[in-house]
C-alpha cells in the first residue's frame, strides 16, 4: 500500500483521475510497468478505481448494482456471475446482497465501492479518500480490508488524514498545490521534523507568546497550565520546553510549514 497525503486542494484527486485514465494530463508522462497512459484500453484492463464520490443506483439491490457495472465493463457473464458472490463475501456484503443500495450505511457503500473496483480483478487499485464520512470503527475496518487486498496487488490510497496513511502504508508521498514535496517511508517523513518538535508548558495566559514563535500542532489544558506541542527552528523561549520524538504527522506539518515560508519570502 502506497499513501498519498495532502490537504484539501493539493491535487490528489486530479492525480488519481489521471492515473485512472479519466482526466488528461496537461504535461508529463505516466507509465504502468512500461505501458504508457495513452494506451487507455490496456491500462483500464488492470486498474480498479474507487473515487471519493462513488455514485450508486439507489433503487437497485447490491447484487444488481454489481451485475450492471460488470456488464458495462464488458466482463463476460460467465465470469462475473462467479466473481460477484466471491467479492461480496470478501467485503462482507453477501448477506445484504438483496438490500437496496440507497439504504446502505456509509461504511457499506464504501465496501460496495471496493467490490465494484475489483470486478475486473485489477493489479493496481486506486482509492481516493476512502474513509470520508466514516466513523473511527468503520475507518479501521475499511483499511484492514484494503490491507488484505494489498497482499496480492498494488493499492494507491489518498487521504488528508496523516494518521490513517501512517497506520497502513509503509511508503508515502506528500503533495501540495500540485507539487510533490516528499516521497519515501513514514519514518523518513518523521525525520523531516527531527530536532524541531517541542512540548512547551506555559500558563494559560502565555499561549500567545508560543503561537508567535512556533507553529502550534496541538494544545491541551492541565490545570492552570497548557501543554503545547509545537514546531520551531530553535528551543522556544517561553515556558518549559522538552524536545519530542517526531512522528510522520510532525514531518508532514514541517513540510507544509516550510512550503508556506518559501511562498511568503
Amino acid at each position: 500500500m502506497f499513501g498519498l497525503i495532502g490537504r484539501n486542494g493539493a491535487g490528489k484527486t486530479t492525480l488519481m483521475r489521471i492515473l485512472a485514465t479519466l482526466s488528461r494530463p496537461s504535461g508529463g508522462q505516466v507509465t504502468f510497468d512500461g505501458i504508457p497512459l495513452e494506451d487507455v484500453k490496456r491500462i483500464r484492463s488492470f486498474i480498479g478505481y474507487l473515487p471519493q464520490e462513488f455514485s450508486l443506483y439507489p433503487e437497485m439491490s447490491v447484487q444488481e448494482v454489481m451485475g450492471y457495472l460488470a456488464a458495462l465493463s464488458g466482463i463476460p457473464g460467465k465470469v462475473w456471475r462467479e466473481r460477484i458472490p466471491r467479492l461480496l463475501r470478501k467485503v462482507n456484503l453477501w448477506d445484504d446482497r438483496t438490500k437496496r443500495a440507497g439504504r446502505l450505511s456509509g461504511g457499506m457503500k464504501r465496501r460496495l465501492g471496493i467490490a465494484q473496483a475489483l470486478l475486473n480483478d485489477p493489479q493496481v487499485l486506486i482509492v481516493d479518500e476512502p474513509t470520508a464520512g466514516l466513523d473511527p470503527e468503520e475507518r479501521l475496518r475499511f483499511y484492514a480490508l484494503l490491507g488484505e487486498f494489498a497482499d496480492s496487488r498494488t493499492v494507491l490510497v489518498s487521504s488528508h488524514i496523516m494518521s490513517d496513511i501512517e497506520a497502513v502504508c509503509e511508503n508515502v508521498a506528500v503533495l501540495d498545490a500540485g507539487r510533490l514535496l516528499f516521497a519515501g517511508t513514514a519514518g523518513e517523513l518523521a525525520e523531516k521534523a527531527g530536532g524541531k518538535v517541542f512540548e512547551v508548558t506555559v500558563p494559560r495566559e502565555g499561549q500567545e507568546s508560543v503561537k508567535r514563535d512556533c507553529h502550534v500542532l496541538s494544545a491541551q489544558g492541565h490545570g492552570a497550565d497548557v501543554r503545547i506541542r509545537a514546531l520551531a527552528d530553535r528551543v522556544p523561549a517561553a515556558g518549559r520546553s522538552v524536545p519530542c520524538v517526531p512522528t510522520a504527522w510532525d514531518g508532514y506539518m514541517e513540510l507544509l510549514r516550510r512550503q508556506e515560508q518559501e511562498v511568503g519570502e
